[in-house]
């Protein structure tokens, strides 16, 4: 009788609040599980596949991927939320304490924070996460209120692990350095604690534990109950009864020994032992009727739409998966785990506040990339590699092509014969830019031949036809004499410098937060002159950044401050690919002039050709950084250098904030809205 599956849902799901004479705190529990009501919820996430399946994704949706600042002209309360964001307490970032409060905030319907104040009251020092399953509240005051609650790890065992009393978080009472937040989304007739949104699904989840329990059971004990062995040679003794059962057990019991078969001797037929199977009528169409029900109402009890979306297969076809997960994704996204998301930025905006950080934050959404964006939406706006890392693919080789590249052939409807070289006509000027691209070079222009119009790839006719004596459809790189420089080799040629000889790199780091009109190296030497009580002077080049000062004592700098272009990857876009490849420095005054040449068109708000190269270096979703390197002539180290750097360093995040300064030492893709400029 102890394989019969048998549950009782009347107690064994709802939560029970109850006030208990003696007890300083209000039990939360079943009648079964008292005062365990969630370790009863983490049980059943434990032995439910399928439920447990539905809060790990629901969680990890919640926390996102990961948790920004929208930018703000107050550079001060952006650095520090950025400098909570990276350490909410002595060992973690926030992020990583929201994805714990958001798998607790699915799981049990709220989640707790661990609250500690600074020696003078006045902000907030650090934040932890508490386990739901540990927090009780107290009495309510004469007020109704909660001013307190009681934390154990081990509310089954109070004796041994003592209750400790830790005060209601309070913004107007911080008497007590050390506070709780217990929070969580509105629960129908529960004043104290929140349950989880899943409720009603509790009992099928019990269900799914129960039955996979039954089946192991099963496993366990082989037979149980589905053969009648009868022998017809007699009534054996007790004793040998008892040794013919325990054979048979043991031979043919147990998932081991599944497959064995039965060999029998007797002096005629008339004696052969009598095997009759014992069946249940239509068994697997049972069970297989109540998996599909039990898993569609968890579905349904999660609000989930579509399965596919929690990692549990269903039956549909390939093609209309991915529709169903987009519009799976959005309805589940918008109706269930934004509300989350909002009450966990709402609960931080009130920890935030108290320390003086009122900017905008928001989530990162993790979503399947087909969700927001089509395939040409991509190709318009993104490389190649970014595409392929989106996807979760590897940049490809230099000598690998995409399927789309081997299919590639343009339809063009004529050629022209030039200088002796045949150049093709197209219809539209988009085949004939496409064109242009694939073997090169950029842009079209147009050619009249029997009076009608036709286009041509690259700017004109000469970039072509030099583009066809060096061949460079056929090659990745062409030599700079095989097609027009465009405007930034022009830039690079005339900005960018070598390492200079005499001189050695004293310190390099990201230019973070540098102001744009402000002048580091005027600084730097002007910070030097007051330090140093007698100063040498050192020759300099004579143009430029290097001779800012006046004064005649500053004629000749101590110290030189050029910039270099760097970051993580170098991607496909010409303008990254350029300046990386060429590994020049530059002074901030040459970066400045960049900005007003077209040297990376197209990537300007609204599709402008020029936009601050400063700030926003290679456009949207661009990974490069500008780099500081400070020089000095080699052997000549000044004194008191590190201060002067530090000071200085201080200075350029100081002075005059205008807006945006923060975005120099960001890179685009870390940027909202990843760089690129909303249009009005």
């Amino acid at each position: 009788m102890e394989n019969i599956l048998s549950v009782d849902l009347s107690s064994e799901t709802s939560p029970i609040v109850q006030e208990v004479r003696g007890r300083e705190y209000i039990e939360y529990g079943t009648e079964e599980w008292r005062n365990l009501y969630p370790q009863f919820l983490i049980d059943l996430y434990y032995n439910s596949s399928t439920h447990a399946a539905i809060i790990n994704t629901t969680a990890e949706m919640i926390a996102g991927e990961d948790i920004v600042v929208e930018e703000s002209e107050n550079l001060e309360q952006f650095v520090k939320i950025k400098k909570f964001f990276a350490e909410a307490n002595g060992k973690e970032s926030l992020h990583e304490v929201i994805k714990k409060l958001s798998f607790d905030f699915k799981l049990q319907g709220a989640f707790a924070i661990h609250i500690i104040w600074n020696k003078a009251k006045t902000e907030i020092a650090e934040i932890y996460h508490v386990p739901v399953e540990r927090v009780r509240a107290s009495r309510p005051n004469a007020m109704g209120v909660v001013d307190c609650y009681y934390v154990c790890s081990d509310w089954g065992n109070t004796r041994t692990n003592k209750p400790v009393k830790i005060a209601a978080f309070n913004t107007k009472d911080r008497t007590n350095p050390s506070q709780l937040l217990y929070s969580g989304l509105y629960s129908p007739n529960m004043d104290i604690y929140h349950t989880p949104d899943y409720l009603a699904a509790n009992n099928w989840a019990l269900v799914d534990q129960r039955v996979a329990e039954f089946h192991l059971n099963n496993i366990s004990n082989g037979f149980s109950g589905s053969y009648m062995i009868s022998f017809a040679n007699g009534v054996p003794t007790q004793e040998e009864r008892f040794q013919i059962e325990r054979s048979l057990a043991e031979k043919f019991t147990g998932a081991s020994n599944s497959g064995k078969f039965v060999l029998t001797f007797s002096d005629d037929k008339t004696r052969t032992p009598e095997i009759t199977p014992i069946t249940v009528s239509n068994a697997d169409k049972q069970y297989l009727a109540l998996q599909e029900l039990l898993v569609q109402n968890i579905l349904t009890g999660h609000r989930v739409t579509s399965p596919m979306l929690m990692g549990i297969k269903n039956d549909t076809g390939l093609g209309s998966n991915v529709d169903e997960m987009n519009a799976a994704f959005e309805i589940y996204l918008n109706t269930v785990v934004v509300p989350y998301q909002k009450h966990i930025l709402k609960t931080l905006s009130k920890i935030f506040e108290v320390n003086g950080m009122n900017l905008p934050i928001s989530f990162v959404q993790a979503k399947p990339i087909t969700s927001k964006f089509t395939i040409e939406d991509m190709k318009e706006v993104m490389t190649q590699d970014e595409i392929r890392e989106e996807l979760g693919l590897k940049p490809l080789a230099e000598e690998e092509l995409t399927a789309e590249d081997d299919n590639y052939n343009l339809e063009k409807v004529g050629t022209i014969v030039s200088d002796g070289k045949e150049l093709p006509l197209f219809d539209t000027k988009e085949e004939a830019e496409a064109e242009a691209e694939k073997i090169g070079c950029s842009g079209h222009h147009i050619h009249t031949q029997d009076g009608k119009e036709y286009f041509m790839p690259c700017a004109n006719h000469d970039q072509l036809i030099n583009l066809k004596d060096c061949d460079c459809g056929k090659k990745k790189e062409c030599d700079k004499s095989c097609y027009e420089k465009t405007e930034l080799d022009k830039a690079i040629e005339e900005y960018g410098e070598d390492m200079p000889k005499g001189w050695e790199i004293f310190s390099e780091q990201e230019a973070e937060d540098e102001i744009e009109d402000f002048n580091f190296e005027e600084e730097l030497n002007l910070s030097y002159y007051e330090f140093a009580t007698t100063g040498s002077a050192y020759p300099n080049r004579k143009s430029g950044q290097d001779q800012r000062s006046k004064q005649e004592k500053y004629e000749n700098d101590i110290y030189r401050v050029r910039y270099r272009y760097a970051g993580k990857s170098s991607g496909e876009r010409e303008f990254c690919n350029k300046m990386t490849k060429a590994g020049k420095i530059y002074r901030k005054e040459d970066i400045i002039a960049m900005g007003r040449r077209a040297v990376n068109p197209g990537w300007g708000k609204g599709g402008s050709n020029t936009y601050s190269i400063w700030k926003f270096k290679g456009g949207g979703n661009c990974y490069h950084k500008w780099f500081r390197v400070i020089l000095v002539q080699t052997g000549s180290r000044p004194k008191n250098s590190d201060t002067i750097i530090t000071s200085t360093e201080a200075r350029s995040r100081g002075v005059k904030l205008p807006r945006n300064a923060q975005e120099v030492s960001v890179a685009p893709i870390d940027m909202p809205n990843n760089g690129f400029v909303k249009k009005r």
